[in-house]
């Protein structure tokens, strides 16, 4: 499996960061070592004093596609979950100055704190989500997935024309603002909707 993310998909994050508010989809990939799940710890790397938290919706690619029509786009997808794209933002800083690709920064072991699956069957409305991210008990971040870019289906047709999509990739679909460090000690817990999906430490 394969784990692509989309960058600035929420407009208020993009602002945060000083970044422009894309036309279209901006993607990244991580490699399937990225992969931390169970709610098994998040250690910080040795070579980042910047690491960052992105609560994200996650999506389940159900079936392979290439070339999909948006209209077609909410087949490819049958489950949904939550994510933290853990992202070395002192590296990313760096090699953004230098005009650089961004994987040391993104791609990195233990990078993809992925949530249990759950059918998006059991959510009336996939673009009336709440989402909601907590550290040591203090809200951090909230997204609603109205406030999405780019849709879930934009952005499976999207990358289907450059990729091709294989059952059990990943999808993460962009951060809501709020993003920041993480500490040592912290304790990582995330909802979507009433649903605690995530609970789990920085060491």
């Amino acid at each position: 499996m394969k784990i692509i993310a989309i960058g600035r998909n929420y407009a208020a994050h993009a602002k945060e960061l000083n970044n422009a508010v894309p036309t279209k989809p901006i993607i990244f990939l991580k490699p399937d070592t990225a992969v931390l799940k169970d709610n098994k710890p998040f250690y910080i790397p040795d070579f980042s004093s910047d690491i960052h938290y992105e609560l994200e919706v996650v999506l389940k690619i159900c079936k392979e596609g290439k070339h999909i029509s948006e209209k077609f786009a909410a087949n490819y997808y049958d489950e949904v979950g939550l994510g933290i794209d853990f992202t070395a933002r002192d590296i990313q800083s760096e090699h953004k100055e230098k005009g650089l690709p961004w994987e040391l920064a993104k791609a990195f072991d233990n990078s993809a704190a992925i949530s249990s699956f759950f059918p998006k069957a059991d959510y009336p409305d996939m673009y009336d989500l709440k989402f909601e991210l907590q550290i040591n008990k203090e809200t951090r971040q909230k997204g609603h997935t109205a406030n999405l870019l780019f849709s879930f289906e934009k952005i499976i047709s999207f990358v289907s024309q450059y990729i091709t999509l294989k059952k059990g990739d990943l999808i993460f679909t962009g951060t809501p603002e709020g993003v920041g460090k993480v500490k040592q000690g912290d304790q990582l817990e995330c909802w979507l909707e009433d649903k605690q999906l995530l609970n789990f430490s920085i060491k």
